[in-house]
């Protein structure tokens, strides 16, 4: 008997059959279209070989396009954090900023330290703690406006009462402080609307780059007497206002090195920066700092010449060079060489070229005055070389002085990067005039500041001198200077170009001041107090995968370099750009 089928049961019987139906077909379909043409590949395998190969590539260049084009919307940038150790020369013996003296300690300074004024980016005056400076009429008053919301690093507010605190602490006599000379004769009040006003006794249109000094915080000083200030615990643990706040000192060895340790300023006025610790590793001989770059202890250094580059052998260090407004001259002791036609003689038959043949990328500088410090348009001209005509004055001389041609002339100068070098070169020229010439070399220091440079003791100076943000020629050529505790080296006293050094410092016209060294240049020429010889470089080796002070920047000075530290970076991140 038939069993009856249910509805269910029909249905599913007709979805098997189609189902086995359309498989058949598709199995069909495959085999026809796909098994079956097998054997039709190799005479189209060119034509897959090049579809596959123009496949592949289309992939590679659109993989590459991806990459090339990453940079228009992705950079590398640097971030917060690294420590940054830089070496420096000279003991530290002191962190009050008053009693920097060596290149380790105005580093350091520089570093913990604000100021009202500071030189820019540019080589010239700029703000710093200041918000505003400004001069009155009479070039004698300076008004000056501090920036909102300044602290110190231990959190206190910075306020006028910290200003008027150090500059009088900086004039004390009783201090003895390397800044006394930017506020002699000046006077600091606070306004009715909290201004400052710096008072001179005298006009002086190059004041705001006086106003470079370290302000030091009265909350924690203000009881202390000047003459204990440098035992005082301040300078060994300060709080200051600069981008870096101290951390600890460790020795290294009983003989003066030190590693000083600074941690980002959270404080600072200009914000904090990027780096999250700075070290200043204090060495005491520069082959010291060489071994450092080359096995890659520390990041930076700008304590070597020239000379020393060529030791420096590592891969990772780049160099950078950076003119400074410093000069070395050869200072001529008017009172032991006092007949100017002897001095003409001299520069007219001494050879500059052969002295400097031994500077690599030093610039050669014949006057004290430098092009980035003001334009002067009319230099006087230098004698040109004659030997002859020199050698024949110089005998004329020597035979009616009998003195000079048996003592000679003594050459002193410091054991400081080409000085020993330059002297010897200027001894031989000296020489092949006919002049019996030696040459002494002193270790720079407090011995020879007080028995050789105070004493003027000597014939010829090879000196290095600071020419400053301004030209301001007033302590090495004006009269009043040529004493034991002056810095007129050459004893020159003229009182026509001293006249014209201090009228040049009071003149607020910027084309009368020109003028008026244009006029001192002539006198420099013909009275020849110096030789104008080369300015100085600062050659700086720094890691190359760190990020430092721009070489666009124009230093005064070597501490210049940290103007803009805040900015200063170690560690590197990617970074999308913004549309």
């Amino acid at each position: 008997m038939k069993t009856k089928l249910s509805s269910g049961q029909k249905i599913a019987r007709r979805l098997s059959r189609f189902s086995r139906r359309k498989g058949e077909e598709a199995l069909e379909h495959v085999e026809e279209n796909i098994i079956d043409r097998f054997s039709h590949i190799r005479r189209v395998r060119l034509l897959i070989l090049e579809w596959s190969l123009l496949v592949i590539a289309i992939l590679f260049l659109a993989i590459t396009q991806a990459y090339w084009y990453s940079d228009s919307y992705a950079t590398e940038t640097y971030q917060a954090g690294g420590t940054y150790t830089e070496a420096t020369i000279g003991e530290v013996k002191s962190l009050n900023p008053l009693f920097a003296n060596t290149n380790s300690e105005k580093t350091i300074s520089k570093l913990l330290f604000s100021s009202l004024s500071t030189t820019d980016y540019s080589g010239h005056s700029g703000l710093g703690l200041a918000k505003s400076i400004r001069v009155d009429d009479s070039g004698k008053n300076w008004t000056v406006k501090l920036r909102d919301n300044l602290k110190w690093s231990d959190g206190e507010p910075l306020t006028n009462d910290d200003i008027i605190f150090t500059a009088n602490l900086i004039k004390n006599p009783l201090l003895n402080s390397n800044y006394s000379s930017n506020l002699s004769g000046v006077t600091v009040k606070e306004t009715e609307d909290k201004a400052l006003v710096f008072s001179l006794s005298a006009a002086n249109a190059y004041f705001e780059s006086a106003l470079d000094f370290p302000i030091l915080p009265k909350h924690i000083l203000e009881n202390v007497s000047p003459e204990l200030m440098l035992e005082h615990s301040f300078s060994s643990k300060p709080i200051g206002s600069g981008p870096y706040t101290y951390n600890h000192t460790q020795s290294i060895g009983n003989l003066g090195e030190k590693t000083v340790y600074l941690a980002a300023n959270e404080k600072y006025y200009k914000g904090r920066p990027l780096v999250d610790s700075f070290v200043v590793h204090a060495f005491l001989k520069t082959d010291d700092i060489i071994t450092a770059l080359n096995n890659g202890t520390v990041t930076a250094s700008g304590e070597l010449t020239a000379e020393d580059a060529k030791k420096v052998k590592s891969a990772n260090i780049s160099e950078r060079q950076s003119s400074l407004n410093y000069g070395v001259f050869a200072f001529l002791n008017i009172e032991k060489i006092a007949n100017k036609d002897f001095r003409k003689a001299l520069r007219q038959g001494i050879n500059m070229e052969n002295v400097r043949s031994i500077l690599e990328d030093e610039q050669s500088l014949d006057f004290p005055i430098l092009e980035s410090q003001v334009e002067i348009k009319n230099y006087p001209e230098l004698p040109k070389l004659d030997t002859n005509t020199a050698k024949k004055t110089i005998k004329t001389i020597l035979d009616s002085d009998a003195e000079l041609k048996k003592t000679g002339l003594n050459i002193v100068t410091v054991r400081s990067g080409y000085l020993p070098e330059i002297s010897e070169k200027l001894a031989e020229e000296i020489r092949s005039l006919g002049v019996e010439a030696s040459v002494t070399v002193f270790d720079s220091g407090q011995d020879f500041v007080l028995n050789t440079l105070s004493q003027r003791n000597y014939d010829i100076l090879v000196y290095e001198i600071g020419l400053g943000t301004d030209p301001d020629l007033f302590a090495y050529f004006h009269s009043t200077e040529a004493n034991q505790n002056g810095h007129n080296l050459s004893n020159y006293k003229n009182t026509v170009v001293s006249d014209l050094v201090l009228s040049a410092r009071s003149t607020m016209n910027q084309d009368l001041r020109t003028k008026k060294y244009e006029n001192f240049l002539k006198y420099f020429v013909d009275d020849v107090p110096a030789l104008g010889i080369y300015q100085i470089n600062m050659i700086y080796f720094v890691n190359k995968n760190v990020r430092s002070y721009s070489q666009d920047n124009h230093l005064v000075v070597a501490t210049d370099r940290l103007y803009d530290v805040e900015h200063w970076g170690i560690e590197t991140t990617t970074k999308n750009r913004t549309p």
